[in-house]
Order: C-alpha cells, then sequence, then structure tokens
C-alpha cells in the first residue's frame, strides 16, 4: 500500500499547495484544460449516444456471434497506443483511408481539434460498450419480455425497461470511458499532435512541461490524481447504488393499477 501511495502523495508533497494552485494559473495549464474539457465532453456524449444501443445489440446476439463482436470492440483495449495512432493517421489523415473524401468535404481531421475526439472515442468507447454489454446481460430476460407480451414496442421496452435497469452499469462504464479518455496520451499526440491551445490535452502539457517548468508538469498532474480519484469514487457509489437499490426499474414512472 505505502509503494502504490507514494508516488501519488509526492505530486503534492514535492511542492507546495500555494505553488501548485499559481502554477495552473500559467497558460499551458489553462489551455489545456479547456482543450481536455471541450474534447472529452463531445467524446463522452458520441461514445453514450451510439455505444449505448450497440451494447444492447450486441447483448441480444447468439453466443458465437457476441463473442466475435465483443472481441472486435474489446481490441482497441490491447492495442499499443503507437498503434492506434498509426491506425487513426493511415484512416483518417489526408494521406489515409477516408482522407480523399473527407479533403473533398473540405474537412480536415488529423492534427486537429476533431483529431482529439476521434483518438479519445477509439481509445475510450470499449470501456464503456463492454460495460454496458454486461449490464444488459444482467438483466432478467423475463422482464423485456413480459413487457413486449404486454403491448411494448422494440424502443420502448429499451428506454423503460433495458436502460433503467442497466443505469448502474451504464454509470460505471461511462465513469471508466470518462477516466481512460482524459489521460489519453499516445494515439492523440502521434493523430492530433500537441499543439497549444488546439490539441493539447493535460497530459500533452505534462510531457511538454515536464522540461520547461517541473512546476506546472507536477500542478497538472495533480489535477488529473483528484479526477481519477474522483472517478473511480463514482464507479464504486454508482455499481452499489445500483446493487442496493430496492426498486430494479429506476426513474421508471408509476402508473395506477387499472380496476
Amino acid at each position: 500500500m505505502l509503494f502504490l501511495l507514494l508516488p501519488i502523495a509526492a505530486i503534492f508533497l514535492h511542492v507546495p499547495p500555494a505553488d501548485l494552485v499559481s502554477a495552473l494559473g500559467t497558460s499551458a495549464a489553462t489551455d489545456a484544460l479547456i482543450v481536455t474539457a471541450e474534447t472529452i465532453a463531445v467524446s463522452m456524449l458520441v461514445i453514450v449516444l451510439f455505444g449505448t444501443p450497440t451494447a444492447y445489440w450486441v447483448a441480444g446476439r447468439t453466443s458465437r456471434s457476441r463473442d466475435l463482436v465483443v472481441t472486435l470492440i474489446e481490441l482497441p483495449l490491447v492495442l499499443p497506443p503507437a498503434v492506434a495512432g498509426i491506425g487513426l493517421l493511415v484512416a483518417f489523415g489526408r494521406q489515409g483511408l477516408l482522407g480523399g473524401t473527407f479533403n473533398a468535404l473540405g474537412v480536415d481531421i488529423a492534427f486537429t481539434k476533431i483529431a482529439v475526439i476521434v483518438a479519445v472515442t477509439f481509445v475510450a468507447s470499449p470501456f464503456y460498450v463492454r460495460t454496458a454489454v454486461s449490464a444488459f446481460e444482467g438483466i432478467d430476460p423475463a422482464l423485456p419480455a413480459a413487457a413486449r407480451t404486454l403491448g411494448a414496442g422494440p424502443g420502448r421496452v429499451f428506454f423503460r425497461i433495458a436502460m433503467p435497469l442497466a443505469s448502474g452499469g451504464l454509470g460505471a462504464g461511462a465513469a471508466l470511458a470518462f477516466a481512460r479518455g482524459i489521460g489519453e496520451f499516445g494515439a492523440t499526440i502521434m493523430f492530433a499532435g500537441s499543439l497549444q491551445g488546439v490539441t493539447q490535452t493535460l497530459s500533452l502539457a505534462i510531457y511538454e512541461q515536464f522540461d520547461i517548468r517541473f512546476d506546472v508538469a507536477l500542478a497538472i498532474s495533480a489535477v488529473l490524481v483528484l479526477i481519477s480519484a474522483t472517478t473511480l469514487l463514482s464507479v464504486k457509489i454508482l455499481t452499489r447504488w445500483h446493487s442496493n437499490s430496492p426498486s430494479p426499474i429506476l426513474f421508471a414512472a408509476s402508473t395506477p393499477p387499472s380496476r
């Protein structure tokens, strides 16, 4: 425990807290914070918006097709960051597979803020989708079947039954994806570069400030430690809250019994 906690505590003890706070006021730190906030917000919106129905669809597949699809979804989890960055570059860069199509539309992705969003979405979405698949698979199949028997359509079953029942797992998956995305480094620096105020996120700013102003690198590191700790705590609270909930269907509107 001491071995695990010492490097984290050292970040806060190496420099006085007042100096850490003042270092966060530098342009490098504030620009990186703004870029990170903007890109992670868009990435999480894309991940949740598209990842949730994807996970619901995967959870309903047969065992063989499910295993194949889940393996493909999990592949970015085990890819080295450099490989992910190279893959994104040759797929969406100017000379990539889809580069000509985007250039014809007047859209340049590589080394722009869009590239940061794409990189974060690519590396973080498997954390959400995989957790969401497990959450949907944990639903008692009798409940959606009963709703369908009572006349509810697929859309209503998804929003009124499946989503509330899986809400705890979806929240935990979103927190994990957020934590992975906010600390993304390798794929981002290769695909988006590290341009201050444009593509330089908090992780990239730490790397740049390491040799320039070490106190700024420490201050940004401290912010990421606090964010990571808050994220882990949120995952535990969401999981425990969902498991201890007296009603499995959360936020479902109650209707009076028919007479």
